[in-house]
């Protein structure tokens, strides 16, 4: 492609549209490619080579880098994580990075030592589902109250689902079942389950 006189784009001699978007396609394809097993993971819908639209080339290429560096070295926080993106010519806030990192299902484990990130694949699935509840109790959940055999989190709006899909996924023995709003969830208790022992475990989780 090339500017026209009046700046509008124009296709070259020997190309047309249906070769730029084969090309266009093919990067998506492979890259799509590459994520789609830690989006499966994390519970989030994977992306398919039609959502162009809604997951950016962007988007696709600094998850990708973002799984890299977790990969590659030891990242312990997402403030750190933003600091390395930024060392590799990529800026971004930090809500960017958090919500990246909860698409690729990244949790903090213990690696040499001290907490640092890793991704669904580095892990078995219990101890990911455990350490990915954890972090999203501790960024996501505003309070927690016992009532009966309930128990009753808020969240920000548009986040009970987030933290509803890491309970059902962290599989604990104490709920049964879990119910999501957008900003409020229930979750019914187990006969015998002590509802404030758990409000309590779970309060000391959401506040670090």
């Amino acid at each position: 492609m090339e500017p026209d006189d009046e700046g509008h784009a124009k296709l070259l001699p020997g190309t047309g549209r249906g070769t730029s978007r084969r090309l266009v396609e093919g990067s998506h394809a492979s890259m799509l490619a590459a994520l789609a097993p830690l989006h499966r993971r994390s519970g989030g819908p994977p992306p398919r080579a039609g959502e162009e639209q809604e997951m950016t080339d962007a988007r696709i290429r600094r998850q990708k880098l973002i799984a890299d560096l977790i990969r590659a070295e030891a990242v312990g926080s997402q403030e750190e994580l933003t600091a390395r993106l930024a060392a590799q010519g990529l800026t971004v806030n930090q809500a960017t990075v958090s919500r990246d990192l909860d698409q690729l299902g990244a949790v903090k484990v213990k690696r040499g030592g001290a907490l640092a990130y890793a991704l669904p694949d580095q892990l078995g699935d219990s101890d990911w589902a455990a350490s990915r509840l954890e972090r999203i109790l501790g960024e996501w959940v505003l309070s927690v109250e016992a009532a009966g055999n309930l128990l009753i989190l808020k969240t920000p709006p548009g986040s009970a689902h987030l933290v509803g899909l890491a309970l059902d996924q962290a599989q604990l023995p104490e709920i049964a079942g879990t119910i999501c709003g957008d900003d409020t969830l229930f979750l019914a208790l187990r006969d015998g389950v002590v509802a404030g022992a758990l409000a309590e475990r779970f309060r000391k989780l959401s506040e670090g």
